[in-house]
């Protein structure tokens, strides 16, 4: 059975940094195409960033988090990981990882379509 579990938001001061980790169980997750996405309340999901499988090894992020952002797997593990650095108000937003079925995470890379397994979430704010 697929599962992810995010964890490691919390409230943090503009430019501050969090390191968010999802770890990940019934599937292997160099194996597979991973992505982090955002979303505030009723707003749509917003993917932020992806990481093909190890086959492939290509990373995406969005704009608004390029260079600032950081995504990464600890393959021994199991686990993917966001660093978030320069934090923003605009950053606030319950996180999500995500797994697409394939190892390629293809054209739509950062669209929430893409991805069929989802974690619950964990929850940034930044304050000013």
């Amino acid at each position: 059975q697929v599962q992810l579990a995010e964890s490691g938001g919390g409230s943090v001061h503009t430019g501050g940094s969090l390191k968010l980790s999802c770890v990940a169980s019934g599937f292997i997750v160099s194996h597979r195409c991973m992505g982090w996405f955002r979303q505030v309340s009723e707003h749509e999901r917003e993917g932020i960033a992806s990481f093909d499988s190890d086959s492939f090894d290509t990373i995406e992020y969005a704009d608004s988090v390029k260079g600032r952002f950081t995504i990464s797997r600890d393959n021994a593990n199991n686990i993917l990981f966001l660093q978030m650095n320069s934090l923003k108000p605009d950053d606030r937003a319950t996180y999500y990882c995500a797994a697409r079925e394939f190892g390629v995470c293809g054209g739509a890379r950062l669209s929430p379509t893409s991805f069929s397994s989802w974690g619950q979430g964990t929850q940034v704010t930044v304050v000013s």
